[in-house]
């Protein structure tokens, strides 16, 4: 039997699914590969589906050890890597396996720690400040002077998008959340206006007519998905973008091609999770060359809601599931060693 480690399994996807901390096999690095002992992880929405069997994690990811995101220190390279040495603060994304002890990634889906940010701080920055970034930039090209609305404000991917549109000279940015206290928090962070979305998503699409004199906004980042789509669609200026990055509000709605084509808007899926390992890497090439020198000169930075030790898993899904939360909730990985 080979090197163990501790992990969070999923043993159940029954109700809201089952998680325990157990020993398993530690994987070892190879090739390009490189092996991270894990101090921090990230805790997100795919999570939350995998434990329930909704969301499987893809080839070549671990089955039952959930984790996305994570932070720590290289502690083993693969002969072929070339890019990290020993003892290096790095943090980064990974399809599955992140909530362990130790977690192998390809060297390209790294990026090394500012010293401004601690390990649980460096945890909640990859995969949300990674798919704002990719989402917002690379896809939609949002530019200086335009006007973008966040959905979903409060969450981790909410607040990263908020700053990075600042940072990048945004000319309004505008949100949505389930509570006025998120919003109000949110402004702490780069919000112009927000509103508090009950049943009724046209309160937005008025809102926004209201704060830009019918112009509408260029780029909307919707992590909420179906419930909201007609409202986005008119909430959009001519020639606006929307990215669509989740679906708490639903899958599946009716969409409105005399909108889409007579504002010759752009709608755009965007997935983080299941790229290719070439996709990935040039997303975190982009996140550490644009993203990174942010957070060093803390223009930006994380936003954690909680942290909670490895073996209070459960408490942190169950923080997770309460959508009370206001940024990242994080998992500290302390070694049995």
């Amino acid at each position: 039997m080979g090197e163990r480690m501790r992990a969070v399994r999923i043993v159940s996807h029954e109700g809201e699914g089952e998680l325990e901390v157990s020993e398993v096999e530690k994987p070892s690095a190879c090739a390009d590969r490189v092996r991270v002992r894990v101090r921090a992880a990230g805790l997100n929405r795919a999570d939350l589906l995998q434990k329930r069997g909704r969301y499987p994690a893809p080839p070549g990811a671990p089955a039952d050890i959930p984790g996305l995101e994570f932070a720590g220190e290289v502690e083993q390279v693969g002969e072929e890597a070339r890019a990290w040495r020993v003892g290096q603060r790095v943090f980064g994304i990974t399809a599955g396996g992140a909530q362990a002890e130790y977690v192998v990634v390809p060297e390209s889906h790294l990026a090394e720690i500012p010293e401004a940010l601690d390990f649980a701080e460096a945890a909640a920055v990859p995969e949300v400040f990674i798919t704002a970034h990719d989402a917002l930039f690379t896809q939609a090209h949002f530019g200086t002077g335009e006007r973008a609305l966040v959905h979903a404000v409060g969450s981790g991917v909410g607040t990263a998008a908020v700053q990075l549109a600042r940072a990048a000279g945004a000319g309004a940015i505008y949100g949505t959340a389930r509570t006025l206290e998120k919003i109000e928090r949110a402004r702490e962070f780069g919000l112009d206006e927000g509103v508090a979305v009950g049943d009724d998503p046209r309160a937005f699409a008025e809102a926004v007519r209201g704060w830009t004199r019918g112009a509408g906004v260029n780029v909307v980042l919707d992590l909420v998905g179906a419930s909201y789509l007609d409202a986005n669609l008119d909430a959009l200026s001519a020639r606006g973008r929307m990215l669509l990055v989740g679906t708490l509000g639903g899958a599946s709605a009716a969409l409105d091609f005399r909108k889409v084509m007579g504002k010759r808007l752009s709608v755009t899926g965007t997935h983080l999770r299941a790229r290719s390992v070439e996709e990935k890497a040039g997303a975190v090439r982009r996140f550490a060359a644009h993203v990174v020198p942010l957070l060093a000169r803390r223009r930006v930075r994380p936003v954690l809601d909680s942290t909670f030790p490895l073996e209070d898993v459960s408490a942190a899904y169950g923080r997770l599931e309460s959508n009370e939360t206001f940024g990242k909730v994080i998992l500290k990985v302390q070694s049995a060693e």
